[in-house]
């Protein structure tokens, strides 16, 4: 009975993580409605992490990024995260704004708007997509976007997550135009509540 249950739940997950793929697809195909050039995706890649090692994976603890954080609600909650080292959070805004490479050099209050925009836009097609698959009402908060130490914007996602799963999916991408190519990591973690939802209607 045990491994007919294993495989259902490893039949469940393999479904999720083909439907996180599509959905992150989608949202990086949302994201050529802000700029005049064709995004094209270059590689993504979906990898099953320890939670405790994201910061890791992400330059470490103390390493500066460029985030942008998401909650989920309706049928469910969780957390949305997007996550660029800042050099590339740049390159992204400028890839959007039509600008030359190198023209954005730090984070103002129009520039966090621009990624405010990415997380939105990359958050709702996001959701979108799993709300297409699964039939459930999902609905994504106002991106707050924030600049700080890897740790510290994961801290709070983290301990939240510890308390129900000890490994997280997490995709990694990249993506552009000609003239730029831009590499970032897609978090998507569902509550256990909404996992469990989630992985029955996928079954």
């Amino acid at each position: 009975m045990s491994s007919h249950v294993e495989e259902i739940e490893q039949s469940a997950a393999a479904s999720w993580k083909v439907l996180m793929t599509k959905g992150v697809t989608n949202a990086i195909s949302g994201l050529s409605q802000m700029c005049e050039a064709h995004i094209r995706i270059t590689s993504i890649e979906a990898e099953e992490v320890p939670v405790v090692q994201i910061p890791d994976l992400l330059g470490g603890p103390e390493a500066m990024v460029a985030g942008v954080y998401l909650e989920m609600s309706g049928a469910g909650t969780g957390h949305i995260v997007i996550v660029y080292m800042p050099e590339t959070a740049f390159d992204l805004i400028d890839m959007l704004m039509g600008e030359p490479k190198g023209t954005t050099a730090e984070l103002e209050e129009m520039e966090r708007s621009v990624l405010g925009e990415v997380g939105n836009v990359m958050g709702s097609q996001f959701l979108g997509t799993v709300a297409d698959a699964t039939g459930f009402d999902l609905r994504v908060s106002p991106p707050a976007v924030m600049n700080d130490m890897s740790a510290s914007i994961l801290d709070a996602t983290m301990a939240d997550l510890l308390g129900q799963s000890d490994e997280v999916l997490i995709l990694n991408t990249t993506f552009g135009t000609e003239d730029h190519q831009i590499n970032g990591t897609f978090l998507a973690m569902p509550n256990v509540e909404l996992q469990n939802l989630l992985f029955d209607k996928l079954n």
